[in-house]
C-alpha cells in the first residue's frame, strides 16, 4: 500500500520537526534571562510564558489525532510550519509579555503538530520491530535536538550574541522540514477500519489502552520532572548542571539511536521494566550523592528514562492499533499534560522543603541541597510506582498471543 513513498524524505523531515520543537524547549531556556532583563518581566511572568509551551504542545496533540484521516499528516505539518514560523517571529520582534504569550502559544501549537502527525505517519511506514526502532530514532531527536541548542545558545550567549539572533536560529529546522515534506505522497493507515474515529475510540476503551493511558502519565513526569528541577538542586551539590544537562541529554539521543536491537531483545514490556528500575535508582542517588558521583547519577536516570517516551508511543501502535493515530496523540497529550500539572506540585514541594530546612537553621548551599535533595526523593514516587505497574504488564502480556507473535515481527523493509 505504502510501497511509492518517499520514507527517508518523509522520516528525515519528520526529524527535523522534532529537532524544532527541542530548539524551542533549549534555545528559549536559555535566552529567557534575556528575555526577563530585556522586558522586565517577573520570574513569574517567564513561568506563564513557559507555560504557553506545555498548553500548546497536548491541545494540538489531541486535535491532530481527531482529524489525522480526515484533515491528513500533511496538512497538519503545513499547520505546524504556519505555526512554528508566525511563532518564532512574533517573539524575535516581541513587543512585551502579552506579544510572548501568543507566541509561545504558537510555537507549542506547532510543536504538538509536529508529534501528532508524525508519530503515526512512522507507525503507518514501517512495522514491528522496525518500527520500534524508527520510532525511537525519530525521538532520539528531541534530547539530541535539546543538547545542540542548548550548546548553540550558550555559546551565542557567552559571545554576546542577541537572544533575537539565537531564535532565528530555530528558523533553519523548520524551513528544512518545510523542503523535505514538499511535494511528497503521504502514507495510508496500514489498519484496516483505524480511519474510524467510532473505532477508534472503541479501541481506546480497552484494558491495555487504559492501562497504558494511565502509565504514560506517570513516565512522562518521572522524565520531565527531575530534568526541569535537577539545575537548582544540582548547582549546590558541587556538580556542574549543564555538564548533567548535556550528558543527560546526549546518552538519551545515543540509546534511542540504538534502540532496535534493545527492543528486539528485550521486547516492549522488558525495556519498560528495566527503565522504571533505572529511573528509580538515577532518581534515588541524586537525592544522596554531592560531587561527582551525580555524573553517576545522570547517566543512570538517561538510561531509565532513555526509553519511555516512544515506547510508550509504540506499545500504544502495536498492542491496540485500531486506536491508530487518536491514540497515540492522546497518549502524549496525557504525557504533556501529567508534565504541566505536576510543575507546580513539584514546585511547592520545593518551597515547603526551603522552608521545613530554614526553620532547622540550615542556611547557604548546605539549604539548597536539602531543600532539592529531599524534593528529589518525593518524586522517587512516580518511577517506584511504575516499577510495579510495568512488571504487572510484563506478566499480562507475555501470555497474549498477539502481543507476542507482533512483537516478533521482523519488519523487511
Amino acid at each position: 500500500m505504502n510501497e511509492n513513498i518517499n520514507k527517508s524524505a518523509l522520516f528525515n523531515g519528520s526529524c527535523f520537526a522534532l529537532i524544532t520543537t527541542a530548539f524551542t524547549f533549549s534555545i528559549r531556556a536559555g535566552i529567557l534571562p534575556q528575555l526577563g532583563q530585556t522586558f522586565g518581566l517577573s520570574a513569574e511572568q517567564l513561568g506563564f510564558i513557559n507555560s504557553m509551551w506545555f498548553l500548546g504542545f497536548p491541545i494540538s496533540m489531541i486535535i491532530g489525532g481527531l482529524v489525522y484521516h480526515t484533515f491528513g499528516p500533511k496538512n497538519i505539518m503545513m499547520v505546524a510550519f504556519v505555526c512554528h514560523t508566525i511563532g518564532i517571529i512574533l517573539t524575535i520582534y516581541a513587543g512585551g509579555y502579552a506579544t510572548l504569550l501568543i507566541s509561545t502559544l504558537l510555537i507549542g501549537v506547532g510543536n504538538g503538530c509536529t508529534e501528532a502527525a508524525c508519530n503515526p505517519m512512522i507507525a503507518d511506514m514501517y512495522s514491528g520491530v522496525k518500527m520500534n526502532k524508527m520510532l525511537n530514532r525519530f525521538h532520539m531527536w528531541f534530547p539530541g535536538g535539546i543538547l545542540l541548542g542548548a550548546l548553540i545558545s550558550k555559546f551565542m550567549t557567552d559571545s554576546g550574541l542577541s537572544w533575537q539572533a539565537q531564535m532565528w536560529v530555530t528558523m533553519i529546522p523548520t524551513i528544512t522540514y518545510a523542503v523535505l515534506f514538499f511535494g511528497k505522497a503521504f502514507p495510508k493507515p496500514q489498519v484496516e477500519g483505524s480511519t474510524s474515529l467510532a473505532k477508534n475510540f472503541k479501541a481506546m476503551l480497552s484494558p491495555v489502552y487504559i492501562f497504558l493511558f494511565i502509565c504514560m502519565a506517570l513516565t512522562a513526569i518521572t522524565e520531565f520532572g527531575p530534568n526541569q528541577w535537577v539545575s537548582i538542586i544540582l548547582s549546590s551539590s558541587g556538580a556542574e548542571p549543564m555538564i548533567i544537562l548535556a550528558l543527560t541529554s546526549g546518552l538519551m539521543a545515543v540509546g534511542r539511536f540504538f534502540a532496535g536491537p534493545v527492543v528486539g531483545t528485550l521486547g516492549q514490556t522488558g525495556v519498560l521494566v528495566i527503565s522504571a528500575i533505572l529511573a528509580t535508582i538515577g532518581i534515588y542517588m541524586f537525592s544522596t550523592v554531592t560531587g561527582p558521583m551525580a555524573y553517576v547519577a545522570a547517566v543512570i536516570f538517561a538510561l531509565g528514562i532513555c526509553y519511555f517516551w516512544p515506547v510508550m508511543i509504540g506499545s500504544v501502535a502495536q498492542r491496540v492499533p485500531r486506536s491508530s493515530a487518536l491514540g497515540m496523540s492522546i497518549v502524549g497529550g496525557v504525557g504533556m499534560f501529567s508534565t504541566s500539572i505536576f510543575q507546580p506540585i513539584i514546585g511547592s514541594w520545593i518551597d515547603n522543603s526551603r522552608a521545613a530546612n530554614t526553620a532547622r537553621g540550615i542556611t547557604g548551599n548546605a539549604l539548597e541541597l536539602a531543600t532539592g535533595q529531599s524534593a528529589l526523593l518525593k518524586m522517587l514516587t512516580f518511577p517506584s510506582i511504575l516499577v510495579v505497574l510495568f512488571i504487572i504488564f510484563f506478566v499480562w502480556q507475555k501470555n497474549s498471543k498477539t502481543a507476542t507473535e507482533s512483537e516478533m515481527t521482523m519488519a523487511v523493509h
